[in-house]
């Protein structure tokens, strides 16, 4: 998206629009998770590899809009949200994107087993962590209201109550991470130590998916209050 210059931009194009567009693509890949675990579970490694497939080009695509954005964001006092705060929230929705991939793609270069006894816990937290990222993106879509309204009024208010119901959200997730590790360490005994240490290291960083989600609607908080 191109911006000719910074006083259109007051009343031309929104720098809005492409960081909305941008979240809605990173949500498309974190929501691939889901069936992406239900094959890997299933051991259907070709079903596994098609889905991945499709997160990299929805991460590829993130990526090119990241960069539009980028280049195209004017560095400008005109900007009627600061630039910075943008680029902070840029950088979190693409880190929600980069994580998804690299969960899946060592998933998938390892074909992970999932013991039987963690399967059910272990969807329920991925399907947790994905409602986590559609609910910032909900919240993210409210960003061009706020700034017609000048921040302020009903708006704000709805605002804040999708930022808590957000927060509510990543509190369940860390619940179900929790039982779930807890899970994890009374079967790791019986289990390979390598298998143990991946199985860890993909439940954190599922976990920091929705972390990361959270800090968008914090990000999105902070500007509520200048």
């Amino acid at each position: 998206m191109a911006f000719s210059n910074p006083i259109s931009n007051l009343f031309g194009k929104s720098p809005i629009l492409p960081l909305q567009d941008h979240m809605s693509l990173v949500v498309r890949c974190a929501t691939q998770l889901e069936p992406f675990f239900e094959a890997a579970i299933a051991d259907n490694w070709p079903q596994a590899t098609n889905i991945f497939n499709q997160i990299v080009e929805y991460e590829n695509k993130a990526d090119e809009l990241k960069k539009d954005f980028r280049l195209n964001m004017p560095n400008s006092l005109f900007m009627p949200v600061p630039r910075g705060d943008l680029l902070s929230i840029l950088a979190q929705q693409d880190e929600i994107a980069n994580t998804t991939k690299d969960v899946c793609g060592i998933v998938l270069g390892r074909e992970m087993d999932i013991p039987t006894a963690l399967q059910t816990d272990f969807m329920g937290f991925v399907q947790s962590a994905i409602e986590t990222c559609q609910k910032a993106l909900t919240a993210i879509n409210e960003l061009d209201e706020l700034l017609e309204t000048g921040f302020t009024g009903q708006e704000v208010k709805f605002v804040k109550k999708l930022i808590r119901e957000l927060d509510a959200q990543e509190q369940k997730v860390d619940k179900k991470e929790l039982k779930l590790r807890h899970r994890l360490f009374k079967l790791e005994a019986d289990m390979p130590p390598v298998d143990v240490m991946f199985l860890y290291s993909t439940i954190d960083n599922i976990g920091a998916i929705a972390d990361t989600a959270e800090r968008v609607g914090n990000s999105l908080e902070l500007l509520l209050a200048k």
